[in-house]
């Protein structure tokens, strides 16, 4: 079933003044009123009713855990004192600065014309706001955790009260046969936003050093299949992409060389 046909029927079978979602049974939105809705998790939309479902039991909260995740560095440091360079790191380090001022300089001084002036402006100041961007995203790898809720098949339906200060939201849920599917509808007119969001942000695990120790321990090494299986009898190896036939183009190879080239022959 597409999902145009089921929003269609969807919507002619529920009463439009109320707020009606198909959500799956991790609590993702998949048929909603406004298209700017569908695929997000309910309770960054509506806290109060994902908390009032977590405390019924309709939903439960389990902790998955990311090992391969990418954190930005802490910035800790035991001493105050920088650290100690290598003479090759220094001498790699002035070398790259070097070759950021000579392209600035190519940019800046440029025979283009005078029209690339301003071109050659916002270059540098794109350059510089990138490679400060970039030293600001440098990421390390880490472990995170995060919440992910699952709906408990045993309550198919349930309705309630949520208050809300000064009003009451009322809402019902009812499980889709055959799927794992729920269909909430909700009263839209109380608002319930004194209730926070409930996120499914990520956190960085944080290890002492006996347990950093035991987490590496545990880490098993992958093992390599006993066997190559590079064919498969039910294959069609005429319907591959034929990449071994891709020949390097002699124009594409040429054209680095034209652009370092081409600068240093209109500076003269």
């Amino acid at each position: 079933m597409r999902l145009e046909f089921l929003q269609r029927t969807f919507w002619a079978a529920t009463w439009q003044e109320l707020d009606c979602f198909i959500i799956d049974n991790n609590g993702f939105i998949l048929v909603s009123e406004r298209p700017q809705e569908m695929g997000r998790f309910l309770g960054e939309l509506d806290g109060a009713l994902m908390t009032q479902l977590l405390s019924m039991g309709v939903f439960s909260q389990v902790t998955m855990y990311d090992y391969q995740a990418m954190c930005k560095p802490s910035g800790h440091h035991h001493s105050a004192a920088r650290s100690l360079v290598s003479p090759l790191s220094a001498l790699l380090t002035a070398t790259r600065w070097l070759v950021n001022e000579l392209l600035l300089l190519l940019l800046e001084w440029s025979a283009w014309g005078s029209w690339l002036a301003d071109s050659g402006a916002e270059a540098k100041a794109v350059f510089h706001h990138s490679h400060k961007h970039k030293k600001q995203d440098a990421l390390q790898p880490c472990d995170t955790e995060y919440p992910v809720f699952v709906h408990q098949t045993a309550v198919q339906e349930t309705n309630g009260i949520i208050e809300c200060g000064t009003c009451q939201k009322m809402f019902v849920m009812q499980q889709i046969p055959s799927s794992n599917l729920l269909l909430l509808v909700t009263d839209p007119t109380c608002d319930c936003s004194i209730f926070p969001p409930v996120l499914q942000e990520a956190t960085e695990v944080k290890y002492n050093a006996s347990v950093k120790c035991d987490r590496m321990r545990s880490q098993k090494l992958r093992r390599r299949p006993d066997s190559c299986h590079a064919f498969h009898p039910e294959e069609n190896a005429q319907e591959c992409g034929g990449t071994a036939d891709t020949s390097a183009s002699l124009p594409m190879l040429l054209l680095p060389l034209c652009a370092w080239v081409l600068p240093l022959q209109l500076l003269q």
